[in-house]
């Protein structure tokens, strides 16, 4: 089976020994965490001649994927190899002295999206924090950022609004693969830790997911195909509304809507800008579980017409403001989160939105913010990327 692209984890049978060779590990992982081949990382980490995988690290959704979003667990016992599964995703979210204790390195291999509020970059921070703090070496296998390396949307993090869905000062997208944001969050930490990335190979930032001939294996529960992820931006805004994100579907974040909605007078306002690359039709839909769980919804569904031309985060502020200024008796922000904030805020990386989107002029300037936050990130970002950066890149 030939891919044009290589992850980290198909250089672990050839340099596995080399990077742990007389080394206690553990392994943060998911079911994401496979080779070009299927093997899973598990398997071939617990293969790697003379080093011994000790623990496995779980973040949300558990070891195999097995949870919905926001469904706390508690440690256990691998059924397969006897070893603790550690729940980062529970009581602890970030790796403690005790669940280190006897480590010598920690292998990192998730496939993330590159967007600020999907939590496995926050738990990828917070094992940064502790490797750095108990003296543990960090090995991050490197995987392709799903939508390329060029596209970066959305506002800067905030002071005073860092959460489990966004613990760095970064725009909604990246613009970086899991082992880039490593390498920059490292050289920003107070207490950096001892890093190693193992690059891919055959990658370059000019490519989305199906380009690499890799298979896709879904990262969450809703996150099945990579049109989830292009409109993932935009619409896992209403996580922060009374909308529903369409969780409880086949199409999560493709589709949201709710029991009031006027679909297709949003629908017609949405699609009267013309804005780039997106149509927006008008669906129905009932959510199994979640918000409005069995009521019939009116809904918005977001298709992507041109991958390179649309603007996710832009288009997901642009839809919401639709939403909120054509149902003033209906629509709501939910109003808090276990930090104390409300969710949209979290989500968005300030309160500028909720407490000025209703506002004449909102949508634009705050869009003209956050293009001049992705630049300064454009910039920030250039010495730790790993992969070079094509001339006429086009950045959110």
């Amino acid at each position: 089976m030939s891919h044009a692209v290589q992850v980290g984890a198909d250089q672990l049978p050839s340099m596995g020994s080399k990077l742990l060779r007389n080394k206690r590990f553990a392994l943060l992982t998911n079911p994401t965490g496979i080779d070009s081949k299927f093997r899973s990382t598990i398997d071939l980490c617990h293969q790697i001649d003379g080093a011994e995988l000790t623990a496995l690290f779980a973040c949300e959704h558990g070891l195999r994927n097995e949870k919905q979003a926001g469904i706390y667990f508690e440690d256990e016992l691998d059924p397969v190899y006897g070893i603790p599964v550690y729940s980062l995703y529970g009581t602890n979210r970030k790796p403690t002295a005790a669940m280190l204790q006897n480590i010598d390195a920690v292998v990192y291999d998730i496939q993330d999206l590159g967007i600020r509020f999907y939590t496995y970059l926050t738990t990828l921070v917070y094992m940064m924090q502790s490797c750095a703090e108990h003296k543990v070496e960090l090995i991050v296998l490197d995987r392709p950022n799903p939508l390329g390396g060029c596209r970066i949307e959305g506002g800067l993090l905030e002071e005073g609004f860092f959460s489990m869905v966004g613990a760095w000062k970064m725009p909604v997208l990246s613009g970086m693969t899991i082992g880039e944001f490593a390498r920059l969050v490292n050289s920003q930490l107070e207490q950096p830790c001892e890093l190693q990335v193992v690059p891919l190979i055959g990658w370059n930032r000019s490519m989305e997911y199906p380009d690499t001939g890799l298979p896709w294996v879904m990262p969450s529960p809703n996150m099945p195909t990579i049109d989830t992820v292009r409109v993932y931006a935009a619409n896992c805004l209403y996580e922060g509304t009374n909308v529903s994100e369409g969780r409880g579907t086949t199409k999560p974040f493709e589709m949201i809507g709710a029991p009031w909605m006027q679909h297709q007078r949003v629908c017609d306002a949405m699609n009267d800008m013309q804005l780039p690359g997106v149509w927006f039709q008008p669906v129905t839909f009932t959510p199994s579980f979640k918000k409005h769980t069995g009521l019939l919804c009116n809904g918005v569904m977001t298709y992507v017409t041109d991958k390179v031309q649309f603007r996710s985060a832009e288009t997901g502020l642009r839809l919401l403001h639709q939403i909120q200024s054509m149902h003033p008796g209906e629509f709501d922000w939910y109003r808090g989160n276990e930090e104390g904030l409300p969710f949209i805020d979290i989500l968005t990386g300030s309160d500028q939105v909720r407490t000025t989107l209703h506002e004449t002029g909102a949508v634009e300037r705050i869009i003209a913010g956050w293009r001049k936050d992705c630049e300064a990130w454009k910039q920030l970002r250039k010495p730790y990327l790993l992969y070079e950066e094509p001339e006429d890149a086009v950045h959110g």
